[in-house]
This record gives structure tokens, sequence and C-alpha cells, in this order.
């Protein structure tokens, strides 16, 4: 008998039923809900109640999952009215804005701190792409009244930039774990980021319209659509970034092609991904509030508050 599971699954399962419940004084409140399922992750931890997790592959794998579906549900709620209409500026803060606020975060670190190049952009690409789930969650739940052209822009542009920023932030750890610095990055970025992305639109819209074409063809138990769409987005996800794409495009793509033609039990799909993409962010943000050491904190406070006040 393996002892140690039934205190995982209790844990873990106690640690989720938390995080729901404290959505009703976040939805009460107007607090950040994002930021309350990271504090309980904070407050579980081994500076808190003493859980000791410190598997990072894990976590990457957990986190990796929760984008793939996250992104494609994020795809698949966005109208392709909504798309054309923020096309052009969304692209641009996605890929250049996403550039320059690695450069201006990046050349800050290595004023204030004296970073290398290549530590100043890699923080510079970790922090540039806004988050996804936050921006959906405050937009279609949190009760924020905007334009229509101005929410078509932040939605489109928080589901697209993650692929950039996650390329600058794999392409800059690389850079520092080879040792070769900042020289030649010009020819590599170019060449990787054209691999990327293109692969990550192409496999996208492949992908995408060959979800439509499987639900629209197979007759299958009304509960198992979702299933293996959900499946299938995460297989377009995993088989585009073992091709060298990105894969969070690729599933991004994915959504918006599947969710702007006509798919059977579409009611059923949109309440099933609604609810994993929940799930996707509250397993997420526990996990990496399990992750962090609050204790550590205060070594990189003033440096994390002086960037703030900086940008």
């Amino acid at each position: 008998m393996i002892d140690w599971i039934y205190p995982l699954l209790l844990v873990g399962a106690a640690l989720i039923v938390v995080s729901v419940f404290t959505s009703l004084v976040a939805f009460r409140f107007g607090a950040p809900l994002l930021l309350l399922f990271l504090g309980i992750g904070l407050g579980a931890g081994s500076d808190g109640l003493g859980i000791q997790f410190s598997d990072v592959n894990t976590a990457y794998f957990v986190g990796s999952l929760a984008l793939a579906v996250i992104l494609f549900d994020s795809g698949f709620g966005t109208s392709l009215k909504s798309f054309r209409q923020a096309a052009a500026p969304s692209i641009v803060l996605a890929t250049v804005g996403v550039l320059l606020t690695t450069a201006i975060v990046g050349m800050a670190a290595r004023l204030m701190f004296g970073f290398g190049w290549a530590e100043g952009l890699l923080m510079g690409a970790i922090v540039s792409s806004t988050d996804a789930a936050a921006v959906f969650f405050l937009l279609r739940v949190g009760g924020i009244t905007i334009r229509d052209k101005v929410r078509s822009t932040l939605e489109v542009e928080s589901g697209s930039n993650d692929p950039m920023a996650i390329f600058l932030t794999i392409m800059f750890v690389e850079l520092l774990a080879s040792g070769s610095g900042i020289t030649g990055f010009t020819h590599d970025f170019v060449v990787g980021f054209g691999l990327q992305m293109g692969l990550g639109v192409v496999l996208g819209i492949a992908g995408g319209a060959a979800i439509v074409f499987i639900i629209n063809r197979v007759e299958l138990e009304g509960a198992l659509y979702p299933i293996i769409v959900l499946g299938m987005a995460v297989l377009l996800f995993a088989f585009t970034g073992l091709l060298g794409g990105s894969g969070a495009l690729a599933a991004y793509v994915a959504g918006l092609v599947a969710g702007n033609r006509r798919v059977r039990a579409r009611a059923t799909l949109v309440r099933f991904q609604d609810g994993m993409t929940w799930l996707a962010q509250i397993v997420m943000f526990l996990i990496l509030g399990l992750l962090a050491s609050p204790s550590q904190f205060g070594d990189v406070a003033l440096p994390a508050v002086a960037l703030a006040l900086f940008l």
C-alpha cells in the first residue's frame, strides 16, 4: 500500500476547495482572484503550513498543460469579428510591445543593479507579457465596462503575447546556459522566431480545422465531445512544441479557428472548457505559490520595487 497517495490527494483537494470558496470573497469585495489563489499556495507552502514542494519539473509540466487549456479556451471564446477589429494593434502590442518591454526592463536591470545584458533581458522577457488568465477573468467575469474595441484589443493581445514572451525567455535561458552571451543573438532570434511563430500559426490553423472536421463527423456520447476536443488541443500544443514551434500560439489559433466554426455540442463544449480553464488557473497559481518561499522575498524586494517604480 502506498501511504502517501491519500495525504497528497487530501491536501490537493482541500486547497482547490478552499480556493473555490475564496472566490466568493473575491467576487464580493472585488479582490484580485488569481492573486488570492497564489496567496493560498504561499500560505500553505514551506513558510506557511509547511507543505514542502520544490519540484520545478512538475511545476513546469502543470503550467504548460494549464497554459494549453487556457489559451485554447481564450481563442475559442474570441469572435472572428473581434479578432479582425483588433488584429493590427493587438499583433503590434504582442510583438513590438513585448520586445520594447523586454529591452526597457533589461536596460533598467543592467543600469540599476549591474546585471549582464543576457540576465537583464531575461528578466524583461519574463515580465513582458500580460497574463491571459488574469485579463480574460477581469474582462469577462470582473464586470469591467470598457469600449468594445479596447476590450477586443486586450483580449486578443493577452491571448497572443504569451508565445512571444515564452520564445524570448527560452532563448535567453539557452544563451545563459551556453555561456555564449548576447553575441550572435540577432541571427538566432530571427531564425527561431520565424520557426516558432510560423509553425505555431500554420499548425494552429490546420489543427483547428481538424478539430472541427472530426467533431462534426464522429458520433460520440454527448459527454465525450468536450474531452476529445480538449485532448486534441493539448495534443496540438505538444506536437507543435515537439517540432520546434510555439505550442502556445498553436493552441490559441486552433481555438480561434474552431470557436468561429459551427461545431457539434457547442454549449457543452463552452461549459466544459470554462470549468477546465478555472481548474487550470487554480491549480497553476496554487503550485506557483507552493513553489515560492516568502522568506526569500526580502532579498529581492528592493530591486523588484525599484524596477516597478522605474517602469
